[in-house]
C-alpha cells in the first residue's frame, strides 16, 4: 500500500522532477482539453474524476507525510485535482485552459485569501486543501470571464 500511495501522491514519479507541481498541472491542462473536446463544459463525469482524485490525494498524500514529511514537494497529486476543480463547467477552450492554469499557480504558489491556513489541517487534508481552495478561486474568475464574454 505504501508503494501505491507513493506512485499516486508523485503522479507516477512527476513529483521528483524539478518543478513537478507546475508541470503536472501543464500536463493536467493537456489531458483536460483533449478529454473534454467536442463534449459539454456542464458533465457529471469531470466532477466525479475531481471528487475521486481528491480521495485519493487525502489518503496518499496522508500516507507519505509519514515518510517524506509535512506537505512535501514530491506530493502532486494535490496540483491535479486543484486544478481539475479550476477547469470544471468551463468550456473546454485552451484559452480558458490557459488563463486557469496561470490563475490556479498564481493562488497556488501565493496563497492569498485563507489558502495557507488550510495547509495547517492535518494529514492529507492539509496537503490537498489548500490546492482546492486556489482551485475553487481560479474557477469563480474563470466562471466570471466565461458569464461576460470576455475571452
Amino acid at each position: 500500500m505504501k508503494r501505491l500511495a507513493l506512485l499516486l501522491s508523485s503522479c507516477l514519479g512527476i513529483g521528483y522532477v524539478k518543478g513537478g507541481g507546475t508541470l503536472v498541472s501543464i500536463l493536467t491542462c493537456a489531458v483536460w482539453y483533449y478529454a473534454g473536446r467536442g463534449h459539454d463544459a456542464v458533465t457529471l463525469m469531470p466532477a466525479l474524476l475531481t471528487a475521486l482524485i481528491l480521495v485519493v490525494g487525502i489518503w496518499s498524500a496522508g500516507e507519505m507525510e509519514v515518510k517524506w514529511g509535512k506537505d512535501s514537494y514530491r506530493v502532486v497529486i494535490d496540483e491535479v485535482a486543484g486544478m481539475c476543480l479550476s477547469l470544471l463547467f468551463i468550456p473546454v477552450k485552451w484559452p480558458y485552459i490557459l488563463i486557469g492554469l496561470i490563475l490556479f499557480r498564481f493562488f497556488d504558489m501565493i496563497k492569498p485569501l485563507y489558502i495557507r491556513r488550510l495547509e495547517d489541517l492535518r494529514g492529507g487534508w492539509g496537503v490537498m486543501m489548500d490546492d482546492m481552495l486556489a482551485g475553487l478561486y481560479a474557477n469563480l474568475i474563470l466562471q466570471a470571464l466565461v458569464f461576460l464574454k470576455l475571452w
